[in-house]
Protein backbone atom coordinates (compact mmCIF):
# COMPACT_ATOMS: atom_id res chain seq x y z
CA UNK A 1 0.00 0.00 0.00
CA UNK A 2 0.73 3.47 -1.25
CA UNK A 3 0.31 6.42 0.97
CA UNK A 4 0.28 10.13 -0.31
CA UNK A 5 2.32 12.85 0.39
CA UNK A 6 -0.76 14.66 2.24
CA UNK A 7 -0.40 12.00 4.97
CA UNK A 8 3.41 11.69 4.42
CA UNK A 9 3.52 15.43 5.91
CA UNK A 10 0.80 14.93 8.36
CA UNK A 11 2.87 12.49 9.96
CA UNK A 12 5.76 14.36 9.47
CA UNK A 13 4.02 17.53 11.46
CA UNK A 14 3.14 15.50 14.42
CA UNK A 15 5.89 14.02 14.74
CA UNK A 16 7.93 17.46 14.94
CA UNK A 17 5.38 18.97 17.01
CA UNK A 18 5.77 16.37 19.25
CA UNK A 19 9.20 16.06 19.27
CA UNK A 20 8.79 19.53 20.47
CA UNK A 21 6.20 19.86 22.72
CA UNK A 22 7.62 22.31 24.90
CA UNK A 23 7.09 25.60 22.76
CA UNK A 24 5.23 26.68 19.80
CA UNK A 25 7.03 26.09 16.30
CA UNK A 26 5.82 27.48 12.86
CA UNK A 27 4.96 26.41 9.35
CA UNK A 28 8.00 27.70 8.09
CA UNK A 29 10.49 26.17 10.90
CA UNK A 30 8.64 23.05 9.87
CA UNK A 31 9.07 23.29 6.36
CA UNK A 32 12.71 24.02 6.44
CA UNK A 33 13.43 21.03 8.94
CA UNK A 34 12.12 18.82 6.10
CA UNK A 35 12.42 20.73 3.15
CA UNK A 36 9.05 20.68 2.15
CA UNK A 37 6.46 22.83 0.48
CA UNK A 38 5.20 25.37 3.15
CA UNK A 39 2.22 25.71 1.49
CA UNK A 40 1.21 22.32 0.91
CA UNK A 41 2.43 22.01 4.81
CA UNK A 42 -0.23 25.18 5.43
CA UNK A 43 -2.89 23.50 4.02
CA UNK A 44 -2.68 19.90 5.90
CA UNK A 45 -1.89 21.92 9.13
CA UNK A 46 -5.03 23.95 8.79
CA UNK A 47 -6.61 20.01 8.01
CA UNK A 48 -4.77 18.70 11.42
CA UNK A 49 -6.20 22.03 12.95
CA UNK A 50 -9.78 21.52 12.12
CA UNK A 51 -9.78 18.10 13.13
CA UNK A 52 -8.16 18.57 16.85
CA UNK A 53 -4.87 17.14 16.54
CA UNK A 54 -2.97 20.52 16.00
CA UNK A 55 -3.77 23.72 17.85
CA UNK A 56 -2.89 27.08 16.26
CA UNK A 57 -2.14 30.61 18.68
CA UNK A 58 -2.47 33.64 16.42
CA UNK A 59 -0.56 36.68 17.26
CA UNK A 60 2.58 37.64 16.74
CA UNK A 61 3.95 35.19 19.02
CA UNK A 62 2.02 32.35 17.89
CA UNK A 63 2.15 29.47 16.00
CA UNK A 64 1.37 25.98 16.30
CA UNK A 65 1.56 22.93 18.61
CA UNK A 66 0.12 19.40 19.31
CA UNK A 67 -3.95 19.79 20.22
CA UNK A 68 -3.76 16.40 22.27
CA UNK A 69 -1.69 14.21 24.46
CA UNK A 70 0.71 12.27 21.95
CA UNK A 71 -0.44 9.47 23.78
CA UNK A 72 -4.03 10.26 22.24
CA UNK A 73 -2.64 10.48 18.75
CA UNK A 74 -3.64 6.90 16.93
CA UNK A 75 -1.64 6.92 14.12
CA UNK A 76 -4.29 4.95 12.41
CA UNK A 77 -6.97 7.58 12.73
CA UNK A 78 -4.51 9.87 11.55
CA UNK A 79 -4.11 7.78 8.51
CA UNK A 80 -7.81 7.10 7.97
CA UNK A 81 -8.79 10.83 8.27
CA UNK A 82 -5.70 12.07 5.80
CA UNK A 83 -6.40 9.42 3.10
CA UNK A 84 -9.00 9.71 0.56
CA UNK A 85 -9.92 6.11 -0.20
CA UNK A 86 -8.27 2.48 0.70
CA UNK A 87 -9.48 1.00 -2.59
CA UNK A 88 -6.87 -1.29 -3.39
CA UNK A 89 -8.15 -2.26 -6.96
CA UNK A 90 -11.36 -1.38 -9.13
CA UNK A 91 -12.89 -4.27 -8.58
CA UNK A 92 -16.53 -2.60 -9.15
CA UNK A 93 -15.92 -2.28 -12.91
CA UNK A 94 -14.21 -5.91 -13.48
CA UNK A 95 -16.58 -8.92 -15.38
CA UNK A 96 -14.71 -11.29 -13.48
CA UNK A 97 -15.38 -9.36 -9.64
CA UNK A 98 -18.80 -12.12 -8.63
CA UNK A 99 -16.30 -14.99 -8.70
CA UNK A 100 -12.88 -13.26 -8.04
CA UNK A 101 -11.36 -14.24 -4.74
CA UNK A 102 -8.62 -11.42 -5.00
CA UNK A 103 -11.11 -8.62 -3.51
CA UNK A 104 -11.69 -10.14 -0.42
CA UNK A 105 -8.07 -11.26 0.07
CA UNK A 106 -7.48 -7.45 -0.55
CA UNK A 107 -9.78 -6.07 1.95
CA UNK A 108 -8.18 -8.40 4.59
CA UNK A 109 -4.49 -7.64 3.81
CA UNK A 110 -6.07 -3.95 4.04
CA UNK A 111 -7.58 -4.71 7.36
CA UNK A 112 -4.38 -5.94 8.65
CA UNK A 113 -2.35 -3.44 7.37
CA UNK A 114 -4.80 -1.03 9.21
CA UNK A 115 -4.96 -2.84 12.88
CA UNK A 116 -1.20 -2.56 12.61
CA UNK A 117 -0.91 1.14 12.24
CA UNK A 118 -3.90 1.03 15.11
CA UNK A 119 -2.06 -0.38 17.12
CA UNK A 120 0.29 2.60 17.77
CA UNK A 121 -0.20 6.08 18.64
CA UNK A 122 2.47 8.95 18.46
CA UNK A 123 3.94 8.80 21.91
CA UNK A 124 5.17 5.30 20.30
CA UNK A 125 6.85 6.85 17.40
CA UNK A 126 8.71 9.31 19.42
CA UNK A 127 9.90 6.74 22.34
CA UNK A 128 13.25 8.32 20.40
CA UNK A 129 12.08 11.95 20.95
CA UNK A 130 15.59 13.60 21.86
CA UNK A 131 16.73 11.60 18.25
CA UNK A 132 14.18 13.24 16.36
CA UNK A 133 14.36 16.74 17.80
CA UNK A 134 18.56 16.48 17.71
CA UNK A 135 18.10 15.15 13.79
CA UNK A 136 15.78 17.95 13.00
CA UNK A 137 17.37 20.38 14.53
CA UNK A 138 20.39 20.00 12.46
CA UNK A 139 19.03 19.80 9.62
CA UNK A 140 17.18 23.04 10.23
CA UNK A 141 20.83 24.81 11.38
CA UNK A 142 22.09 22.98 8.08
CA UNK A 143 19.85 24.50 6.02
CA UNK A 144 20.15 28.44 7.52
CA UNK A 145 24.36 27.89 7.01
Amino acid sequence: MRLTLYTDYAMRVLLYLGARPDRLCSISEISGAYRISQNHLMKVVNDLVREGYVASVRGRFGGIRLGRPTTEINVGAVIRHTEDGFDLVDCGSCVIAPACGLTGVLYEALAAFMAVLDGYTLDDLLAKRFDIGALLAARNDAGAA
